[in-house]
């Protein structure tokens, strides 16, 4: 019931030994079949067939693709299918009709394959589209004895220009080995991970040789990404359950988009990797590390290792840059158990940042002189200026628990602290802010994180012109809740018993009849905030606590 045969004619010569038929027409499934030639000559209890078969813009749709493929093709989700072909055949078969020895070889051009994209690579091709069209592609394919080789090359519709693409494939028994090259035009290519992108109109090629094998592994042998002078490479990389199973090297040596050099090389020594080299640009690492989301971590590798690392420079950011990075990071059941990591500022100035699992709980710190690379990445604070960061958390049953200290800053810009202060009336500070900046002597934040929920228990910053303290919570992407109080003060962090009236430089022509300062409250989703404010004439004990604590520290 799959296949219909219709209009079939052909000449034949029969004798004892001997089948001849020549110009064999036939119409399959309404495309056109020629066998100029078709002899099966007697040997024994056996015929030897041999012969050749035309077919001339052969067309499959979605729903006959069944009949004529196997299921290992089908799991593509193949649309169409369109070619011509000229192929040459001989097999061997036994008077129960089991065919042995079956040889083929087939050129074919291919006027158009198309299937469904099965491949998450659009981070990597941004334009990728979700049918995948192989267009004008020449064929030469050979089957023998279970040996299969397949070379081709031609165009191919993976994003919105025609790219060209090589290709090799040989099945030998179990075993699949595959050479790719494609070459990549006016299609766009970046790896956000590495702050690399493809420069319009250049031309990329990316290679990949490799094999499958009967154990379920594959390897492999080189993937290499080469534009210009640009390279990024990697070698002999092993995966089984789509995860690592060992790793040769892996090559860095390319300018970014930010036009910063890196060249770094990960190598094998016996169990462990070393990464060692001239500079890299950590810049798009830190960001998604940032803002990664626990629930989207992959289960990356098969195998536990320790990596080393010698970098002479490592950019931070294209304006911050720290010399001489070392240390180590082990991995442990896909986990990271322990890291160590030691750098300097140029002017000798460290920064250090260690996590250690132990069992029970993960702890983490960070300690940099300069805190400006770090908070800069939060694009509602703008100009962050001098200032040192302290960072410390412990992870226990999924839940983290953190302390974040940054001492001596100023800060120019935050919308909704610039807007907070215009409710309050404080349009003095805030133009202090938008203007030359308001300096804070400390800053202190502790906070718990579970899922996508941040917990604020305590934020407390306090300066010469103005101090805060406040606490809530932050709900990933969909909601922002905060309360706490705002005190406009030249001396509140010398004596809580007395404000004295804050001067026009400071709160302008709209001063509160004796307000020590104003409750407010902040919610909303994120981009959609609503922000109150309420005048208190009285501090509250907590906040006149925590004032006097760093009172008591400065002492």
């Amino acid at each position: 019931k799959k296949y219909y045969l219709d209009k079939t004619d052909f000449i034949f010569e029969i004798n004892e030994k001997v089948l001849k038929f020549r110009d064999i027409k036939t119409i399959l499934n309404n495309n056109k079949i020629l066998v100029p030639e078709l002899i099966a000559l007697k040997q024994d209890n056996e015929h030897l067939v041999s012969g050749e078969l035309n077919t001339n813009n052969t067309n499959f749709e979605k729903t006959e693709i069944k009949n004529f493929f196997n299921d290992e093709l089908i799991k593509l989700e193949i649309q169409k299918v369109l070619f011509s072909s000229k192929n040459n055949f001989k097999f061997k078969i036994d008077k129960n009709l089991k065919i042995k020895n079956l040889d083929i070889k087939s050129d074919i051009d291919l006027d158009s394959f198309e299937f469904e994209n099965f491949l998450t690579l659009k981070k990597i091709f941004p334009k990728i589209k979700k049918v995948f069209i192989f267009k004008n592609q020449k064929l030469k394919i050979e089957y023998k004895k279970d040996n299969l080789s397949v070379v081709g090359s031609g165009e191919t519709l993976l994003q919105r220009e025609v790219d060209q693409i090589d290709y090799e494939i040989f099945k030998k028994k179990n075993e699949i080995k595959f050479k790719t090259k494609l070459k990549i035009s006016n299609n766009p290519i970046k790896i956000d991970f590495i702050n690399f992108k493809k420069e319009k109109n250049s031309d990329l090629e990316l290679n990949v040789v490799g094999k499958n094998n009967i154990q379920k592994k594959l390897l492999f042998n080189e993937i290499s990404l080469i534009e210009k002078n640009n390279i990024i490479s990697i070698e002999n990389l092993i995966l089984s359950n789509n995860k690592i199973d060992d790793l040769g090297s892996i090559n860095f040596n390319y300018t970014d988009k930010d036009n910063l050099k890196n060249n770094l090389k990960l190598t094998k020594k016996k169990d462990d990797y070393l990464v060692a080299g001239n500079s890299f640009n950590i810049d798009s690492i830190i960001d998604e590390l940032l803002e990664s989301d626990k629930d989207s971590k992959i289960k990356l590798f098969n195998i536990n290792f320790r990596v080393f690392f010698d970098i002479k420079k490592v950019y931070l950011n294209k304006d911050n840059i720290i010399n001489s990075l070392n240390g180590f990071l082990t991995f442990n059941k896909n986990e990271l158990s322990e890291l160590k990591l030691e750098s300097k500022f140029s002017d000798n100035k460290y920064i250090k940042f260690t996590i250690k699992d132990n069992g029970n709980e993960t702890i983490t710190t960070l300690y940099s002189y300069k805190a400006k690379p770090f908070v800069d990445r939060y694009k509602f604070i703008k100009g962050f200026e001098e200032g040192d960061l302290n960072f410390y958390s412990i992870k226990k049953n999924d839940i983290i628990n953190s302390t974040l200290k940054v001492d001596n800053f100023k800060i120019q810009e935050i919308p909704v602290l610039a807007k907070l202060l215009t409710l309050a009336s404080l349009q003095g500070i805030a133009d202090l802010l938008t203007g030359e900046g308001i300096r804070f002597t400390d800053f202190e934040m502790t906070f718990s994180n579970k899922d996508k929920l941040m917990t604020i228990d305590e934020l407390y910053a306090i300066g010469p012109a103005i101090s805060i303290l406040l606490e809530g919570y932050i709900q990933s992407k969909k909601l922002i809740s905060l309360r706490g109080t705002l005190v406009p003060a030249t001396t509140v962090n010398r004596t809580i018993s007395s404000i004295p009236l804050i001067g026009d430089i400071l709160v302008g022509k709209k001063v509160g009849e004796g307000v020590f300062g104003v409750s407010f409250k902040i919610k909303g989703p994120p981009g959609n905030l609503e922000t109150t404010v309420n005048p208190i004439k009285t501090l509250t004990p907590r906040f006149i606590t925590r004032t006097l604590e760093k009172i008591k520290k400065v002492k």
